[in-house]
Parts: C-alpha cells; structure tokens; sequence
C-alpha cells in the first residue's frame, strides 16, 4: 500500500501517517521527490485499511498496490517523473519532457584527457558529463581507475565546464566521498544486485543512475530501484545498457523495448547506454537514433580524444566524423518525438 502526500504536506503530516502505520505493527517508508512525499506501507492491508489514513491531514490519496515495487511503480504515480542533476542554478532535467545527453570518459586517465573528452562532449550537445573515477572490471589485471585522484579531477572539470558529474561508486564504503564530489552517483551492471550499495546510495539523497544488471529481468531491476526508493530516494534515473544473449556479434544486446515497457510500469525516467550495449564505436549513432525514436529520456555516450590508446574501451568511444553525426542526431532527432534540448530547461 502506498501513500501519497499532497504537496502541501508538512513534516507533522508525515509524522502522524508514520505513527498511526508503526502503531498497528507497520513499517512506513518515506520517499520524497520534487513534488510531492510517498510513503510505501509494509505489513497486515486490512490493518491499514481501518486507520482511515485518507482522513488524516496532508493526505493527497491511498492506493493499494499489486506491483511487488511499490514506490517506483506507476501504479500510485501516474504522471512520469523528472530527476534534475546538478547544483542549483545549473540543475539539468532528465524526465519525459526533454532530451538529455550525457558524455564523457568511460575512466578518468589524467586531467589533460578528462578536460578535452568534457569539451568534446559540451560541444556535441552534452549536458552532463559521465567519466569514471572507479572502475569494476572483468579482468583484476585491468585498469581499476585513479580512485580519490580521479574525483578530484571530474571537480575540477566541473568547474572549468559547467556540466554536472555523474560517475560511479563501486563499494558502500566509498558512497560518502564520492557523493561530495559527484552530482549523481551512478550504480554499473555489476552492482545492480548489491543491496547494501543501493540502500547505501539511496541513504545519500542525491541522484542515482541505475544501471540494468546484465541478466536482469526489468523486474529485477526496478526492484532494484525500490531498494534506493526505500530509503527515501525518489531521484533515480535508470539506464538501460544491453543484456547478455547469445549474441557475440555486439559486447551486449540492446533490448530497445525496455524503454517504453519500463515507462509504463515505473514513473522513473529511463535513458539508452549505446556504447555499453555494442562495444562498437560504428553502432552508436545508429542505436542512439533508435533510443530517441524509441522516447528514451536521454542517452549515455562514451568519448575519448585518442581512443586507441584509452585504458577503458577504447573500441566504443567516440570522436571526429562518429561524434559530429550524434551531435547531429541529438540536435534534430528529439524535436521529431515532442522532446526539448535539457540544456533549455535548467534550473
């Protein structure tokens, strides 16, 4: 069962619905989003239903939900949500009314690389500026990524740009420095399953980006999202970057049909990873175009100024003639499906 608070809601509100819920043996979670406060109910339904918690003070409305993810669901959410990224002043939008790019570095190598793949990116049309500071690979022997080094240079990329960070925290242990660096705090495939980082990260009340594990069901990745909602973290953007198939013609296969399965069931926005899906540089223009005609809230995009000599998918990224065809297609192509540049909207 969920609650919906009006927007009106004050914090005695939702104190009162939290008491009357824990007095007959429930536990009530609070999530607050930009509008508005839910609170999802864990325990006996029938007990709950003789609270009469529609009469209480600040109480928009009370659903019962049958989805087993009760916060992200759009059962109780009707309307699509859009998450801002970014200090204020300088917030970008990413939800169902825009288009948002997001660019950069797959790793952090050195500041000379991360500054020049960050204008590369800002002049292609990106917005946000994605780049990895840790990085969980395959291999042990592969490049791991600087670490602390690395966030210290995605800040002061910041600075000099202007664009938001997002970049991934691999350990629940590092969440908190690497939340005073980024802007959003990105959760990879690999970590799609680790509850104690997305209860970690959700406990930080900045905005995710949640990866779909590689054999994910859309289900397992939305509960996923309610592990982050749970602790009062509506500010999750999903990103769908291919499963694992059979397929070896591309490093994964993009399942495009995520998108508008997932914008029907969850109120969250979703955005496209192409690089991640092909691990080929020569599909990314073209699944970039099929995730904006598709209506993905935006795509995630892998640049690099040499990319023969990157420590981190080289193969996949982007610059010269590739780079100008996604700047290309990022400025026409979202007009095409009633969306606007982000970069117009930021707040």
């Amino acid at each position: 069962m969920v609650v919906v608070m009006s927007p009106e809601a004050t914090d005695e509100d939702i104190a009162r619905v939290v008491s009357r819920v824990e007095g007959v043996g429930g536990e009530a979670f609070v999530s607050k989003g930009v509008v508005r406060t839910i609170i999802g109910l864990v325990g006996n339904i029938d007990s709950f239903h003789h609270l009469n918690l529609r009469t209480l003070r600040g109480v928009a409305d009370v659903h019962r939900i049958s989805d087993p993810y009760k916060l992200v669901s759009r059962q109780h959410h009707s309307e699509r949500s859009t998450v801002w990224v970014g200090p204020e002043g300088k917030q970008v939008p990413i939800g169902p009314d825009s288009f948002t790019f997001l660019a950069g570095p797959c790793a952090v190598e050195s500041a000379e690389q991360t500054v020049e793949a960050a204008r590369m990116a800002q002049s292609a049309g990106a917005t946000i500026l994605r780049g990895g500071a840790f990085k969980p690979r395959t291999s042990p022997y592969a490049f791991q990524g600087l670490g602390l080094a690395g966030l210290q240079i995605l800040a002061d990329v910041r600075a000099a740009t202007g664009m938001p960070v997002v970049t991934e925290v691999v350990d629940a242990r590092d969440v908190e420095v690497v939340a005073e660096y980024a802007d959003m705090l990105q959760i990879g495939t690999r970590n799609a399953a680790n509850v104690g980082l997305l209860q970690a990260v959700g406990d930080t009340g900045k905005p995710v980006l949640l990866k779909r594990g590689m054999t994910a069901t859309i289900e397992e990745w939305l509960m996923a999202a309610e592990y982050v909602a749970q602790r009062g973290n509506l500010d999750i953007v999903l990103c769908e970057r291919g499963i694992r198939t059979f397929e070896p013609a591309t490093r994964n296969t993009l399942d495009i049909s995520a998108v508008p399965v997932v914008q029907a069931t969850s109120h969250l926005p979703i955005i496209v990873d192409p690089s991640h899906a092909a691990g080929r540089k020569d599909l990314v223009v073209p699944l970039s175009r099929a995730a904006i005609a598709v209506g993905a809230d935006g795509i995630i995009v892998d640049v690099h100024p040499k990319p023969e000599t990157a420590l981190c998918d080289g193969p996949q990224a982007l610059l010269g003639t590739e780079l100008r065809e996604l700047a290309q297609a990022v400025r026409r192509l979202p007009g095409v499906v009633g969306r606007v540049d982000a970069s117009t909207l930021t707040r």
